[in-house]
């Protein structure tokens, strides 16, 4: 259980999710940390949505930075950052940024090749400091344009995901923050733009 919030370090929001037959995980930094933990729920990839935040999962250095004396290489973790500040201060487009980010990491295949060491498609985590407001706004956002049938408003995907992180019905207000959902709506409209078959699936709704 994470010292600062009575919930898990990560919670599973959705199994089998379709088209991609993984679970999808929301979490905070505690979980997202803990690579024993991120295997034993056959996480294989981690979405960090948070701007003041960073992990390193490198296990084994292939070289070093002269200047710094950090190392780098391939990850046990298959990483993706996004910076979104958990309040206002972000671009719209950064939440739509996000919808793409998880999408392609749920839909990239990388090549057979030494340079890229880790290509197994397991179980996905979108985390943020504390999983209560910028990662449920984005997988919640996610949520919402992908499964328009079960969640036909972005508020049910919401619903959904507070429950399934275990948010308490007094921080909900917060949780995500509304300018976040605000951001979420506006980038759901834009999507339907970029991806016409979003519209189809809302019109067959309707």
């Amino acid at each position: 259980m994470s010292p600062h919030y009575d919930r898990p370090w990560i919670s599973r929001v959705y199994e089998n999710l379709p088209d991609f037959g993984v679970d999808l995980y929301v979490g905070g930094r505690e979980g997202a940390s803990d690579v024993g933990l991120l295997r034993a729920n056959g996480i294989s990839t981690v979405l960090n949505c948070a701007v003041n935040l960073d992990f390193n999962y490198v296990s084994q250095d292939d070289e070093i930075s002269h200047d710094s004396g950090v190392g780098y290489g391939p990850a046990q973790i298959r990483y993706y950052k996004l910076g979104i500040v958990d309040g206002p201060g972000n671009p719209d487009t950064m939440m739509l940024a996000g919808y793409f980010q998880l999408k392609g990491a749920l839909e990239q295949i990388l090549p057979d090749k030494p340079s890229y060491p880790l290509r197994e498609r397991g179980n996905v985590l979108v985390n943020c400091r504390a999983g209560r407001s910028r990662s449920v706004a984005l997988v919640s956002l996610f949520l919402h344009l992908h499964l328009p049938q079960e969640f036909p408003t972005l508020a049910d995907a919401i619903a959904h995901v507070r429950v399934k992180r275990e948010l308490r019905p007094d921080e909900w207000d917060s949780t995500p923050k509304p300018m976040l959902i605000a951001a979420a709506e506006r980038s759901a409209a834009w999507a339907r733009l970029i991806e016409p078959e979003h519209d189809c699936a809302e019109a067959a709704l309707a």
